[in-house]
This record gives structure tokens, sequence and C-alpha cells, in this order.
């Protein structure tokens, strides 16, 4: 291991003045443990202790055992653990490993019957990074984005909405892992496994398109229950116009005319039917059905008597 010594550092290379070699490429994978703060300080270093043993575990039985014994810049994070390998074999890493770490988790977790269980978030991403086989190898954006995904809303959210008696692992790949390893057909799992998101972390300035993945589901989906990727953002309250009441008797019926520009323009009398039609919603012309992916419900939503106080 590199030595620290009392000669001042090197200059810091200056980006953007000359072409230099990009480090290799590699595979980066990440897990955290959900809660792990949350627990009383007595256990900390037993579930840290635990992490990378699952890990390796759950490599061996995916014979993937040779990810763990070459593994890049290995480093426990006190509730986690990452490690860069060889980029080619992403696919595997999505599937089967993802889902044998479900099935490790679940057996520990069992066996733990009476302890918290460990329950896991993983991150996926794939970039350049330098190995130089000290503490400070595997420096580098790809690694700095990879613990922003496994910090990020959307993971955080499907954990803690599915089961803890079930559902183990929540994974989230960045759009690039996603893209290179699951939509070419690599990997042994269909797109349609996956769900889109926005990866957003509360507090940092990071947003990034990401894929989520749950090997063994007991919830809702992110996209299902949350108001972002494809959710539809409320348009601000349109202006109304002030209209007087009009007198009314027994023998007609007033016709009551609403404006609402850039809005929602009703016509129509009070009596009998109204019809809606949807012009410009935030800035969007909309006409006929506008939807992108959709997972779960779709439709108006009524509680109660739709058709309440309708004659």
């Amino acid at each position: 291991m590199r030595e620290f010594t009392t000669e001042l550092p090197q200059q810091i290379t200056s980006p953007y003045t000359r072409s230099r070699l990009l480090p290799p490429y590699r595979g980066i994978l990440a897990v955290d443990a959900k809660d792990f703060t949350g627990r009383p300080a007595i256990e900390h270093e037993a579930v840290s202790r635990a992490v990378p043993e699952l890990l390796k575990t759950a490599l061996s039985r995916a014979e993937l055992q040779d990810l763990w014994d070459n593994r890049a810049f290995p480093a426990s994070t006190g509730d986690g653990y990452v490690f860069g390998f060889d980029p080619a074999r992403m696919p595997f890493v999505i599937h089967p490993l993802l889902l044998t770490l479900q099935d490790v988790l679940t057996d520990f977790n069992v066996l733990s019957l009476g302890t918290v269980p460990i329950r896991l978030r993983a991150s996926l991403h794939v970039g350049p990074l330098p190995d130089t086989g000290d503490e400070f190898s595997g420096n580098g954006t790809a690694r700095n984005d990879t613990h922003r995904l496994l910090d990020s809303h959307p993971v955080k959210a499907v954990l803690a909405s599915h089961k803890e008696n079930v559902t183990h692992v929540a994974a989230i790949l960045s759009d690039r892992c996603y893209e290179d390893a699951v939509t070419s057909g690599y990997t042994g799992r269909h797109p349609d496994h996956f769900v889109e998101v926005a990866a957003t972390v509360p507090g940092k300035p990071f947003s990034q398109r990401a894929w989520l993945y749950v090997p063994q589901p007991s919830g809702p989906l992110y996209e299902e229950h949350s108001d972002a990727g494809n959710a539809t953002v409320p348009a601000q309250e349109p202006a109304r116009e002030d209209v007087r009441p009009v007198p009314r008797d027994d023998t007609r019926t007033a016709a009551v005319r609403n404006s609402a520009p850039n809005g929602n323009i009703n016509t129509g009398t009070v009596s009998g039917g109204q019809s809606v039609g949807n012009y410009h919603v935030a800035g969007d012309h909309v006409e006929g059905n506008k939807a992108g992916r959709v997972r779960g419900f779709q439709g108006d939503r009524v509680h109660g008597d739709k058709y309440q106080g309708r004659q």
C-alpha cells in the first residue's frame, strides 16, 4: 500500500488543456443497507461486515466468483460496499446476480429471525475509472454518479413501500448501463422488467434518467404512486372571468358563460350536460389522448356516485 510522505502532492492536472488516454472502462456495483443509521450502534460493525460477505456468497452462487476475486478498487462505505469489474460482465451482474442476491438475503433474514433483517439497495453504472491500486483508486464521475443513484429517491421509495419479508433487494441502473446491457438484448431479463424513473437526490444537484429493477416485488412500482417520471404536473389555477349572477325564474334557464384563458374551457348551459374542451395546459397543446409509459391505473378516479346531482 502506498505510504504518505511529507512532500507536497503533485500538481493537479488541468482539464481541457491537452488530450490524454482515457482510464479503463469499468462496471461499478454499489450496495447500501436500508435504515443503517437507524440501527443501534452495537449492530453497525456486524452489518458492515455482513454486507460484503453476502455479496461474495451471491457472486459464488451465481457462478461469478471471479468477479469477486478480481474486483477493482473495493471499498466498504460503512453501511455498504462498492467495487469495479469488467464491464463485459455487466449483463450477468444484472441477471442472475441481483436475483441471486435476493435469494441469499432471504435465506440470511430467515436464519436471522429475531434480529432486524438486512435489505439492500443496489446501483449499477459503467464508465472510465482509474485503478491505481491504492486507497485513492477508482475515483471519478462514474463512481460519484453510482453513489448518487444509490441514494436517489426512486430506489429508496420502492424499498420502503415493498414488504420487508418479501422484497430484500431494489436496484437502480444508470441509463447507459440499461441501454448497453438490457435493450441490446445481452441481459437475460426483458426490458419490461425495468421501470424508467428520474433519479434525483434531495439537496444534491443531481438528476438523471435511470431504471428500476426489483427481482422480487411485493408492492407498487415507483411510477405508479409518485409524481416523478411521466406523471403530469398540475397546471396552475387559471384566471376566471367575473360573471355576475343572472336572475332566473321558473319558465326559463339562464345561460351562464365561464371563461378560463389558457386553461379548461367549459361550454354549454347549466341545465343538461357540460362539454369540456382541453386546449392549453401548462404550455402543452392537447388533442386526443396524451400518455407516455403507463403502469397501473389510467383514467378517472371516482369516489362515491359519479352521477350524483345530475338529472
